[in-house]
């Protein structure tokens, strides 16, 4: 087993970190390989740059903020670091760098339109025969294995599982501070110092070991438990975001339809066929579909003869969304008859979107524990009356219709 370490300690520039910082050989190649490098062209926020022209950033850094942050829990928690061997750690911090490598163009809205899930395909391409998964393999041939059932929460060390993706981990800490840098708000915010001095590794009750936080670091979790409700609804779920991923989700119908009748019209859009056939994506043809190449064919079908993708594609060009209200069955129906009067297709122009979310809700069984000053470990919502109080109000909850201004 190679676990090389570069000749000298490699540093890249970040706005959020400062510095990240890389020392071992097998995580400077992955991050030259063509498949990580696809990520500077997939932006982090999908549609949010439409509403705060600032949020360019993309999968790229954000991966590598990820990654630092693993690094350091793994190299400053000198409780975690019992636990984990060298090769532990290199996976950890490969599995904080690739987590995301499997993304598809505009976030989310791409996964609702194709039914390719990111993490399955982020499987399918650290697996797969692709560059970053020969740069793994020549370390150990069970690297690639071990890094995915860390990204899927699967590893036998649940330790190394919970640092990427549980309720208080490095994937979300830098996604909150690198989204709301680039979006120039500060709905994110929160004392990530203080929260990564507070770790530690502790046995539960239960018997099973977990990253916990201090009692005196209390506040700063707080406070990212806000951070995370705020930037849900001022962020990631505002409306006019969520408008340019309708105009791009009916976008995608659109073509979806026109290839069953008209296989011709992508003679020149061969790198989005695959995308509408609903079968099984090669790595490679996932690999040349990016945002840069969806914008450009979207300049291509202006010139093309289908009204309604061109219309569409026009709007996602100049920015010509749809207009939003809140939902009810009464004012549907009311612009459902008035697009049918006016000749427009409701199903390409209208869309119904429901969201929710409350600040703190542990899901999958997951919770974030408090280490007590007795050594008592307990639920946060236990030992937060803050958090206790939140996670007893209502789940926030809004529908919204999209259509075109009429």
């Amino acid at each position: 087993m190679d676990l090389e370490k570069l000749s000298e300690r490699k540093v890249i520039r970040d706005p959020i970190h400062g510095y990240i910082n890389i020392e071992y050989k097998v995580i400077w190649e992955a991050i030259d390989t063509k498949e990580f490098q696809r990520l500077r062209r997939i932006r982090q926020l999908g549609g949010d740059f439409q509403v705060y022209p600032s949020a360019e950033h993309t999968r790229f850094t954000h991966s590598l903020g990820v990654y630092e942050i693993v690094r350091r829990m793994v190299a400053e928690i000198k409780s975690l670091q019992s636990e984990v061997s060298e090769y532990d750690k290199i996976a950890v911090m490969l599995a904080g760098l690739l987590h995301d490598i499997g993304h598809g163009p505009f976030s989310h809205a791409f996964e609702h339109v194709t039914s390719h899930n990111h993490e399955d395909y982020t499987a399918k391409i650290i697996l797969g025969n692709t560059e970053i998964n020969k740069v793994l393999t020549k370390v150990s041939k069970k690297l690639a294995r071990d890094v995915v059932d860390i990204i899927q929460h699967n590893h036998k060390n649940d330790i190394l599982n919970q640092i990427v993706s549980a309720q208080l981990d490095a994937d979300r800490m830098d996604y909150l501070l690198r989204d709301s840098y680039y979006s120039a708000t500060s709905y994110g915010q929160f004392d990530l110092e203080r929260t990564l001095r507070t770790l530690r590794v502790r046995e539960h009750q239960d018997g099973k070991k977990y990253l916990v936080t201090k009692e005196s670091g209390i506040h700063s979790v707080e406070d990212y438990i806000m951070a995370r409700y705020q930037m849900y609804w001022q962020v990631y779920f505002h409306p006019v975001a969520r408008s340019y991923e309708a105009v791009f989700i009916k976008f995608f119908e659109r073509l979806k339809d026109i290839y069953k009748e008209n296989k011709k019209y992508f003679y020149d859009l061969v790198a989005i066929v695959p995308f509408l056939e609903n079968t099984e994506v090669t790595e490679e043809e996932y690999y040349r579909l990016d945002e840069g190449t969806i914008m450009y064919y979207c300049n291509l079908i202006q010139d093309k003869d289908d009204v309604i993708a061109k219309d569409l594609a026009r709007r996602l060009l100049n920015r010509d969304l749809f207009e939003y209200v809140d939902y009810t069955e009464e004012t549907y129906n009311k612009l459902k008859e008035k697009l049918e009067s006016e000749k427009i297709d409701p199903k390409y122009y209208l869309v119904v979107d429901n969201i929710e979310t409350s600040p703190y809700s542990p899901y999958k069984g997951q919770k974030i524990f408090i280490e007590k000053k007795n050594g008592e470990i307990v639920e946060l919502e236990k030992a937060s009356t803050i958090v206790n109080a939140i996670t007893k109000g209502e789940v926030k909850k809004e529908g919204t219709i999209f259509y075109p201004k009429l």
